[in-house]
């Protein structure tokens, strides 16, 4: 079995047209294949090279990590003299995927990385995530060097980049006991040593995936008598210093091989990342975003999984004479389980293509002046990137927790017993519309991007591509749930109070995603109908009721519910 070489859907999204100039930007113009054996020498050979890597990927992930996933969840991570200890199957994974060379994915190959684009390492985490959500967590985290690369010195870039290439593991310890979401409140402090010329941390971090790595990113409260945002600062600290411990391991519903620890910092030495005072402000902003990314991904993942389960165990489980996957309750179910996670990957992958063209200008811009033309595309992808980010975040972590819903009902009782996958992906699923930013906390971020009209043109720009005419009908049902979505949204404005927009800003979020979803699965459709029709239509379907569900309770919002709970 490969979760690669079966996942026709997943590979679909290598032949979207804006991944070739992503590839060539990349590259810089495959300049590099003459120094580096193992650079592309043009966009074929790179997306040979990104194929076998998915391959060998896909491989691994489900004929070791998925296994190996079963003795994670029963042994789980342990602490000893302030060390957490692994599974002994979660060293296994590490060893064999350090062997193969997936470590530093994304980073340039200077510092030993492969330089792949985000596009393709969110494809990679996608498939590892399937294999074990858990895993997924501990060896995504390897992206965070990317902050290093963006925002450190030449010398931590030179100094903690290799380390990663070669396999050190990394965390961000933003949260504290009273500094959840809230991270305006985080109160490590950071003081300096003029003595010493070194910054030292003092304090407790929380709730902390992968808690005891080898390279920590700290917030931290760098400017005495500051209480807010702008006394923070982002630090690095090696585990190797000796002064980082873990105090504990959480005991937790789900994901129980990934660590999420109680961290102690104790006068630990450590280094300014950037600038002072710009930590919360710029640098975990930055962070954020490609950390809900991974969530994401991860969502997808497991919404994949919870289908592929649904639908093995449908097609062999007999009830009444006959396979369960040919009664309509379950065969609807499972369909609709199809249709969200189509419609999400759709998603997900619009979002990582920008993110990567808004990096790419990001990375020209180092090189030289971008010129006009370039600073306005620039623009135009980060915002893209900017907007799209909290939708995949908040709709995918939700879609992957009624997916992993269904996967527990298509097997019934069954499903309730640990001796079944769908268990563990019922509570690996719920963690993922909370850590990174609850959803709450995406439709804060999102909702401007709705009130400012932002999400209507990017939806007319989507509908706006030619669709072949077997799918235009379904092209105008798109067209007029957008509609029914922009009324609704001038009516919410039209109530002239920002505690209403606030109260209905879940709806209008859902409204925009439904949609966004919809045309982006409408545009993949496009592309290879007999590979999503069937899904297209589900999802219309499911996303005209949800359209029509939240206009008809705004269109009768009442200002008394406002004060219902005060």
């Amino acid at each position: 079995m490969n979760y690669y070489s079966e996942n026709r859907e997943l590979r679909h999204f290598l032949k979207h047209p804006l991944l070739k100039r992503i590839v060539e930007m990349k590259e810089a113009g495959y300049a590099q294949s003459g120094e580096y054996d193992y650079a592309p020498v043009d966009f074929d050979e790179a997306m040979y090279g990104y194929g076998q890597v998915l391959y060998l990927v896909g491989e691994l992930c489900a004929d070791v990590i998925a296994p190996n996933a079963v003795r994670v969840e029963c042994e789980g991570p342990s602490v000893a003299d302030g060390r957490v200890v692994y599974a002994p199957a979660t060293t296994e994974n590490f060893d064999i995927f350090g062997k193969a060379g997936l470590m530093g994915i994304s980073l340039p190959r200077r510092f030993g990385g492969l330089n792949f684009p985000t596009a393709i390492f969110t494809m990679i985490q996608e498939l590892v995530c399937r294999a074990d959500a858990a895993f997924g967590n501990i060896w995504g985290l390897q992206d965070c060097a990317a902050t290093i690369y963006n925002f450190g010195s030449d010398a931590q870039r030179e100094r903690y980049l290799p380390m990663v290439c070669a396999g050190a593991t990394m965390s961000m310890d933003l949260t504290e006991p009273d500094a959840g979401s809230d991270l305006q409140s985080v109160r490590l402090k950071a003081s300096y040593s003029e003595e010493d010329g070194c910054w030292y941390l003092d304090g407790v971090k929380r709730f902390i995936t992968n808690g005891d790595s080898d390279i920590h990113l700290v917030l931290a409260r760098s400017e005495e008598g500051s209480v807010d945002g702008r006394g923070l600062s982002l630090f690095i600290c090696e585990k190797s210093c000796g002064k980082v411990r873990t105090r504990r391991i959480e005991d937790k519903m789900g994901i129980h091989g990934s660590p999420t620890c109680e961290v102690v910092f104790d006068h630990a030495p450590a280094e300014l990342c950037g600038s002072r005072k710009m930590g919360l402000i710029k640098y975990v902003m930055s962070l954020m975003n490609g950390a809900r990314l991974g969530i994401a991904t991860q969502s997808v993942a497991i919404a994949q999984a919870a289908y592929s389960e649904a639908l093995g165990y449908a097609r062999s489980r007999r009830q009444f004479g006959k396979a369960i996957i040919e009664l309509p309750p379950v065969y609807g179910m499972v369909g609709t389980m199809k249709a969200r996670l189509d419609a999400a990957r759709s998603l997900l992958y619009e979002t990582a293509r920008n993110v990567d063209m808004s990096y790419q200008f990001a990375e020209l811009a180092r090189v030289r002046t971008l010129t006009p033309e370039e600073r306005a595309e620039s623009k135009l992808f980060s915002k893209k990137a900017d907007a799209l980010t909290p939708l995949i975040k908040g709709m995918g972590s939700e879609i992957a927790n009624m997916n992993a819903y269904d996967a527990v009902q298509v097997h019934g009782g069954s499903g309730y017993m640990k001796d079944y996958l769908c268990e563990r992906l019922y509570r690996d699923a719920r963690i993922t519309s909370i850590y990174e930013g609850t959803t709450q906390l995406q439709v804060v971020a999102a909702i401007r991007y709705a009130t400012s009209g932002y999400y209507g043109e990017l939806l007319g720009e989507y509908l706006a591509e030619p669709v072949p005419a077997s799918l235009l009908s379904l092209h105008a049902r798109v067209e007029s749930m957008v509609g029914r979505y922009m009324v609704t949204l001038e009516q919410v404005q039209m109530l002239g109070s920002q505690e209403a927009l606030d109260f209905l800003a879940r709806r209008i979020y859902e409204m925009a995603a439904y949609c966004i979803m919809a045309a982006l699965l409408l545009r993949d459709a496009a592309m290879d109908e007999e590979l999503f029709a069937s899904s297209l239509f589900r999802f219309v379907s499911l996303a005209e009721s949800e359209i029509v569900a939240h206009a008809v309770y705004i269109e009768n919002f009442d200002n008394k519910l406002l004060n219902q709970y005060k």
